[in-house]
């Protein structure tokens, strides 16, 4: 009974994860990840694959831990069978051949059980380069009050990808932003156009000078690494061509230009960053806040309050947050920035969990 439990548990966050993947624009796991809770609920190769860690937190814990661990058996030519339906490895993918496409993944996790229950023990790291499309509109505004070098801290880093905001290309219609040979180009990036407060800080300046950028994690991604990148291309949902490129590219400048992600939590970090004349102190974090424990948000707030407290028009500070907010019975994903010692948030925009396209509010 126990048993049965437990693998309903499974299933049932595993549903929640297919109606999400398919709600953010991928048809191929939303399908799946349908079949994987029925595979589940059945005792197959997934309710073994799974087995552990039906009481984990959150439907990511378990629904995207199995198929980041296919993904990667994909990406290193252990499931060719299965590879033929996955775009990210060159095959492709059509609603019709859901049936085919369970059978291949079904197979996959049974021959390489050792290699998924691996991952299983792997927290997700998207490591979502869409993001910086917040965090950088997030810098202007700040940087419309505060004109000065930037230091950026970022906060759950994984591999530090959107430690360079200032390197990528964002478009929207007429409106661009970035180096035109920027690896990284975020189309697209601003639905129902580009707000008026964006549009006008981007004409002010067309570069942000970064002076400092330092993240943190409790578990960082090298993106030099062969694991590391494997790691990071293996979360990116592999039907999501434009997801994909935009790795590679942010791959490409982590290669030409290194940034120092430390392994220690997020309140130890920021009890080590301090203000400083000349610059302004920013403090950034993306979709990152539900998996950090309650005392050490408390800690991270504390940090927060201290730097704003001490923040001057010499050396100011904003804290710059992309995160899942509840407007009503609903979350919404929202940029949030907070300058100065004014304990009020200005919500400037939403935008899907990836962080395009955005809209202001």
């Amino acid at each position: 009974m126990l048993i049965e439990e437990s693998r309903e548990r499974a299933a049932v966050m595993v549903e929640e994860q297919a109606r999400g993947c398919d709600h953010l624009g991928s048809p191929l796991y939303g399908a799946l990840l349908l079949r994987v809770a029925d595979d589940i609920r059945a005792g197959g190769p997934c309710a073994d694959a799974v087995s552990g860690y039906e009481s984990a937190p959150g439907p990511d814990a378990i629904a995207l831990r199995l198929v980041g661990g296919v993904h990667a058996l994909v990406l290193t030519g252990r499931a060719p069978a299965l590879a033929a339906y996955y775009p990210s490895a060159g095959g492709s993918y059509a609603d019709r051949q859901a049936g085919e496409v369970w059978s291949a993944f079904r197979a996959a996790v049974a021959a390489g059980m050792p290699w998924v229950r691996d991952w299983m023990t792997r927290p997700p790291q998207t490591n979502e380069v869409g993001r910086s499309n917040l965090l950088i509109a997030g810098l202007l505004h700040a940087t419309a009050s505060a004109p000065l070098p930037v230091r950026l801290f970022e906060l759950g880093s994984s591999g530090g990808l959107n430690l360079r905001p200032e390197r990528f290309r964002y478009t929207a219609g007429d409106y661009a932003w970035g180096p035109q040979d920027s690896p990284v180009v975020l189309a697209d990036a601003w639905r129902d156009g580009v707000p008026a407060w964006l549009a006008a800080a981007a004409a002010e300046r067309p570069t942000v000078e970064i002076v400092e950028r330092r993240g943190c994690d409790v578990s960082p991604i090298d993106p030099l690494s062969a694991e590391g990148s494997l790691a990071l291309r293996a979360y990116v949902w592999p039907d999501q061509a434009a997801r994909y490129t935009r790795l590679a590219g942010a791959l490409e400048l982590a290669a030409q230009d290194p940034v120092t992600v430390e392994a220690v939590g997020a309140g130890d970090f920021l009890a080590g960053v301090g203000l400083e004349p000349g610059t302004l102190t920013v403090v950034w974090h993306s979709v990152m806040r539900q998996y950090v424990p309650k005392p050490e948000w408390a800690r991270v707030r504390a940090e927060l309050d201290r730097l704003a407290a001490a923040s001057t028009p010499e050396a100011p500070f904003a804290h710059i947050s992309f995160e899942p907010e509840r407007v009503g019975e609903t979350f919404r994903f929202q940029l949030t920035v907070r300058q100065g010692a004014d304990s009020e948030r200005t919500v400037l925009a939403q935008a899907p969990g990836h962080g395009v396209p955005a809209r202001a509010l």
